[in-house]
């Protein structure tokens, strides 16, 4: 089953999330294929302002803790995030960034 986390960054956490992000990319490597994608959601001046991770995970629990443990969590990145259960409706991925 994918479960996506969609976060919210906390105002003013842009240098946080900077200085943070090398140990959340590890931490999301680490995830191996129970990561899908993830990326982040940007304003219109092109900066991070949340995120968007899914996760392959068997229960809500354990896409939960994965999304718990994300480094961006204790170091007050985000202001809030949910998870949730996610269902692919078109998968385009074909469609080049």
């Amino acid at each position: 089953m994918l479960y996506a986390m969609i976060a919210k960054d906390a105002p003013g956490a842009l240098q946080t999330r900077l200085d943070t992000r090398p140990v959340h990319l590890e931490h999301l490597k680490s995830l191996g294929n129970k990561l899908v994608f993830a990326g982040a959601l940007l304003n219109a001046e092109e900066q991070p302002e949340g995120s968007i991770v899914v996760f392959a995970a068997e229960t809500l629990a354990e896409a939960e803790a994965m999304a718990a443990a994300d480094p961006f969590v204790p170091a007050g990145v985000f202001a809030s995030y949910e998870v949730k259960r996610w269902r692919i409706a078109i998968n385009n991925t074909s469609v080049e960034f």
